[in-house]
């Protein structure tokens, strides 16, 4: 639930002037957006929807441990794919559609990995709580 909660503040936290920086330069999709959140990580408005519907999903999937662990394995492989693709186009690239620049890309590897990381631990409690009963 938590990793669905900060998901979504930080797509709504990426529609909001000062917190991303260039905020005129905001498009829908694609390379041509230059707003940086953070001053660090370029988005657009779709990356932003994105992360809102990632994170709805996770909050959603959190109702039970098996929810959590599927979204965790699943959205944390999706990310890594993500970043993969980010890093191979390039910033400038027309099929940087979600306008993904370096840091971006190395984020959402971390966040997938660490995404997968805790998912790969809720399966091992799950497995441990099912020994048990």
């Amino acid at each position: 639930m938590g990793v669905g909660i900060v998901l979504i503040v930080v797509g709504v936290l990426g529609f909001i002037p000062g917190i991303t920086t260039q905020y005129s330069s905001l498009a829908f999709f694609g390379p041509a957006s230059t707003a940086m959140f953070l001053g660090l990580f370029q988005v657009s408005m779709l990356l932003n929807i994105v992360q809102l519907a990632i994170g709805a999903t996770g909050w959603t999937m959190s109702r039970n441990a098996m929810g959590a662990r599927n979204f965790l394995m699943g959205f944390g492989l999706l990310y890594i794919v993500l970043s993969v693709y980010g890093l191979m186009v390039g910033v400038g690239s027309a099929a940087n559609f979600l306008s993904l620049n370096a840091t971006g890309a190395w984020a959402l590897l971390a966040l997938g990995v660490a995404m997968i990381g805790a998912g790969w631990l809720l399966a091992r409690h799950l497995a441990d709580d099912a020994k048990t009963r």
